[in-house]
């Protein structure tokens, strides 16, 4: 039985593939945070095994690599708050540049040692690319970022190529905005699909964001997984950009929530606040997964208006079970 080891299991994209995986017939192992919430990888992952330790943790790192014995090493964790990445930079850094760092390095030695590859898949970020002078973006597009952020991101996805030149199969996607149901509350768009649900129940009045113009390229999340199983299966390693090709507003966003939704005017319910707004906020993200669609026959299934519509329609069921009476 061939194993994966997944960092960032308990997030949303981790999640997901442990389940894909795991239908899969592969043997699928975690690495878990102390103090995290595992109650949801254990309900829908109960045969993943969980392994504790921190991306700052060299020993723990190593121990976690010896005792899965990975073929495949994805690694999805890190800091993913560009709001955060701003109160802390620092954090950020040693989390997202150098925790990719240490793994790369760990994943190195621990190839050496068995004697066969063991494939190793980055999820980079949109993010390194900031403030671009052309949209969409390819794997081409000049890297500039514009936050603590991107910048730790920028550092990480740059190793991955320093490490696939010495040999490791190494893969960095440039992953855009991709959403679910099990995005955390702190995300924007989870926060807009939970209001619009909440003031058609009429359970809250207001919803405040920020910059409403800020475009983004948003897909559904089971997709992108999709596309790092295709990359780190492929028969070479490279970096790709992983993009729906077509860029939405925030109000597009909230538009689309709050129509499917039932609620017409969603004008009357939302308010600005520019304590919302982020220091410095990258300019039109849209990428061209030209490349992905050509090299792994990769699409994105999940049209936008949709992927919208699931994240509302998950939060109006959730809500409904909370205020249904109990039976007993």
């Amino acid at each position: 039985m061939q194993t994966a080891l997944v960092t960032g299991i308990t997030g949303q994209d981790g999640g997901y593939l442990a389940e894909r995986m795991i239908a899969d017939g592969w043997a699928v192992h975690g690495l878990v945070r102390a103090g995290e919430d595992l109650a949801d990888v254990q309900r829908r992952s109960p045969e993943a095994v969980l392994h504790g330790g921190e991306l700052t943790d060299d020993d723990a790192l190593a121990r976690v690599l010896a005792e899965s014995d990975a073929d495949e090493v994805y690694h999805l964790a890190g800091i993913s708050s560009v709001a955060l990445s701003w109160k802390e930079p620092v954090l950020t850094a040693d989390v997202n540049a150098l925790g990719t760092a240490r793994l790369l390095e760990l994943t190195w030695q621990h190839q050496e040692r068995r004697g066969r590859p063991v494939h190793f898949l980055q999820a980079s970020s949109a993010e390194i690319f900031g403030s671009a002078a052309a949209a969409p973006q390819d794997e081409q597009t000049p890297v500039r970022p514009t936050s603590p952020y991107g910048a730790a991101k920028a550092f990480a996805h740059h190793l991955v190529g320093v490490y696939r030149e010495r040999g490791m199969f190494a893969v960095s996607l440039l992953l855009y905005n991709h959403e679910s149901d099990r995005r955390p509350e702190s995300f924007v768009t989870r926060k807009i699909t939970q209001a619009a649900a909440r003031i058609a129940l009429g359970l809250q009045d207001e919803l405040v964001l920020g910059n409403l113009d800020v475009r983004r390229d948003w897909g559904w999340a089971p997709d992108y997984v999709d596309a790092m199983m295709r990359a780190l299966r492929h028969t070479h390693p490279d970096d790709y950009v992983i993009a729906t090709g077509r860029a939405h507003s925030v109000a597009d966003f909230v538009a689309a929530a709050f129509t499917r939704a039932g609620v017409p005017d969603w004008r009357s319910h939302v308010r600005v606040d520019e304590e919302f707004f982020r220091p410095a906020d990258a300019g039109l993200q849209v990428g061209n997964p030209g490349k992905a669609q050509r090299e792994l026959g990769w699409t994105p299934r999940v049209p936008f208006e949709e992927l919208v519509g699931r994240m509302v329609d998950a939060d109006l069921a959730q809500l409904r079970v909370r205020r249904a009476p109990d039976p007993s």
